[in-house]
């Protein structure tokens, strides 16, 4: 995709149009209970992943973002998780093991939609609104579209899948 400094025209209609063409498509390539065997470690042509987050039926879409720990992340999947509430702003669950720390930050301040790993428990944690910085929690990923259907009371059973191409 050409980033949006190079779109024709330049123009804040064209942005729009991308950004919304690319969120259908990735909204599109989520379908429950078909996943693509892909290699865990994206390759150098495509440096993220597109993931399908599936409750109850309902698809949202997210993107791994190319780091170590995501990567390890990834490798885990398919995975079907219980995601319950934790201080009203994320929903969190227990991994069958840690991630890689690996080149990781010592923590980070995570905006609403974000997908995190808390190393010092081993779990995922996805932020429904934004918090203060936090130590030990790691970058995993972006919610792209779906938040809502995220952010439901816990306990819930989610699904996580690469997405189909």
């Amino acid at each position: 995709m050409k980033s949006f400094n190079t779109l024709p025209g330049g123009r804040c209609r064209n942005a729009w149009l991308a950004l919304l063409a690319c969120s259908f498509l990735g909204l599109a390539a989520c379908t429950p209970g078909h996943a693509v065997a892909r290699p865990s470690s994206p390759s150098t042509e495509d440096s993220t992943m597109k993931i399908c987050l599936i409750v109850a039926g309902e698809v949202a879409s997210a993107t791994l973002y190319d780091n170590p720990t995501a990567r390890d992340f990834a490798s885990l999947l398919p995975l079907t998780l219980t995601m319950d509430d934790y201080a009203t702003i994320e929903r969190v669950s227990g991994l069958p093991r840690k991630l890689s720390t690996q080149g990781a930050p010592e923590g980070m301040a995570p905006a609403a939609g974000e997908l995190t790993h808390y190393a010092p428990w081993g779990n995922l944690a996805l932020f429904i609104e934004p918090r203060a910085y936090s130590r030990g929690l790691l970058p995993l990923g972006k919610v792209d579209g779906g938040l809502a259907i995220l952010a439901r009371s816990g306990p819930y059973r989610l699904r996580i899948e690469r997405a189909q191409p």
